[in-house]
């Protein structure tokens, strides 16, 4: 079976001694040659098992995980999501049986966030942050293309490049002028579903004028967002992980903190843009 394994880097790792396995994990294969050295600087380490000749495994170090295949000689790795011919998410298959098999809850699975077109987020706990919360915060630290003044309220959306309906929200908001009049700030977090919005995704993230060459591609401008191959997808690949992680499975997603403080989702194009503007904090916002 031919399989898209969307690469950020292949590359080998100093050699080192395998590392023991735990008895409850006697059963595992030992960390492989390629990842001892991330494991040596701390990373938790979870095998996600082997599929297309490849072992699969989760780093998570510093709160952020990634996903690790290692070649069939074991020396190096590829990094990323990987996808079967039909598109089906294997490592998010992966991810949910690993965590099915281990009763364990990983902190970037943990939110199973409700499925109505608007959600809120529900109060804050004093010892630890909700999951909404937790989302909020992986959302900013996000690779994300600015629209708009710097000190409007913020409002995010994984967008894909050619997705029309994504298309339609921009434009409702620019028909408004509201990132022109400090309404809006718009923090696009582009994702890419098919090869060629990959390639975008990627080259709108690298570009220096990412928000002005956008906008001239949603005016038409094809030349402003060619589908080069050339581009690291790195970048994307971590929203699109991110996406995944919670669940998110349709663009664009909107995601921006009220007025009254609350987190918000929207899946799909937002219906009363008007109403969403209103719900933004008032602080920086011209009238």
């Amino acid at each position: 079976m031919r399989l898209i394994l969307l690469t950020l880097a292949i590359f080998a790792l100093p050699s080192g001694a395998a590392m023991a396995q735990d008895k409850k994990e006697a059963a595992l294969p030992a960390i492989p040659e390629a990842l001892q050295a991330l494991s040596e600087r701390g990373a938790q380490m979870r095998y996600l098992g082997s599929q297309h000749g490849m072992e699969g495994w989760i780093a998570i170090y510093q709160g952020q995980e990634q996903y690790y295949y290692v070649t069939q000689d074991k020396k190096a790795f590829v990094t990323g999501l990987m996808f079967g011919e039909d598109g089906r998410p294997i490592t998010i298959e992966q991810v949910k049986e690993l965590q099915a098999q281990s009763g364990e809850v990983l902190d970037f699975l943990a939110a199973d966030l409700p499925k109505e077109e608007v959600t809120k987020a529900p109060e804050e706990s004093t010892a630890a942050k909700t999951p909404a919360e937790r989302m909020f915060t992986d959302v900013q630290n996000s690779n994300w293309v600015k629209i708009g003044d710097d000190a409007a309220p913020v409002v995010y959306s994984f967008i894909d490049p050619n997705c029309p309906h994504c298309h339609d929200f921009i434009n409702d908001l620019r028909k408004k002028d509201f990132m022109k009049n400090g309404t809006v700030q718009l923090r696009l977090i582009p994702v890419g579903f098919q090869e060629s919005s990959l390639a975008q995704a990627a080259l709108l993230l690298a570009s220096p004028d990412s928000g002005e060459r956008f906008l001239k591609y949603l005016d038409g401008d094809k030349n402003a967002l060619p589908a080069k191959g050339d581009v690291s997808t790195q970048a994307v690949q971590k929203n699109m992980a991110l996406m995944q992680a919670w669940k998110f499975n349709i663009t664009p997603l909107i995601v921006y903190r009220s007025v009254s403080g609350e987190i918000k989702i929207i899946r799909g194009r937002a219906k009363d843009i008007d109403a969403l503007a209103a719900d933004l904090p008032r602080g920086t916002v011209t009238p």
